[in-house]
Parts: structure tokens; sequence; C-alpha cells
């Protein structure tokens, strides 16, 4: 699964990562869900993070399609839930 985070690249994610993923997604959901934009940032961050540390970094001239976009860590938290589809920020 390719994942982009806008601003910073692509990164190769295994299916296998994907319950991890989507754990830190829930967080950052129920921070979105609370109007906590303090502690919603810093799940925000882990979730990228934990794209980083899981995910190998494709070339930057690399032209592959996104199965998932996933915000810039700079992101507000009223940018972010209007991102949300009702699967969050990574289905399933």
């Amino acid at each position: 699964m390719i994942v982009r985070i806008l601003g910073e690249g692509q990164f190769e994610v295994a299916d296998a990562e994907l319950d991890r993923l989507n754990e830190l997604d829930a967080a950052v959901e129920a921070e979105i869900d609370a109007g906590n934009e303090e502690s919603f940032a810093a799940r925000l961050a882990e979730l990228l993070d934990g794209v980083r540390d899981v995910g190998a970094p494709l070339p930057d001239d690399a032209l592959e399609d996104s199965d998932l976009i996933l915000p810039p860590a700079d992101a507000t938290l009223e940018e972010v839930r209007e991102m949300l589809a009702d699967d969050g920020l990574i289905p399933g």
C-alpha cells in the first residue's frame, strides 16, 4: 500500500501494518471528536511517525498512485476534520 503524507512524500507500507496504523488513526479521530487541538496534534504526529516507522520511503521522483493520503504534520484539527471520511483517515 502506498501512503502519501502531504508535503512530505510517499511510503510503501505492508498491509500487515494497517491494524497498528488504524489504532493510531482512531486516536486522532477521538481527539477530533473531543475538539482537543493540543492532543490532536500529538496523536496526528504519532500516526505520521507510525507511517514513517513501518513504511519504506519512495524516491522523490517515483510517480505511484497513493492508496491513502494523510495530512501534513502541521494540519489543524479543522483541516483534518474536513479530510475525514466515515472510515477515518485510514479506511478499514
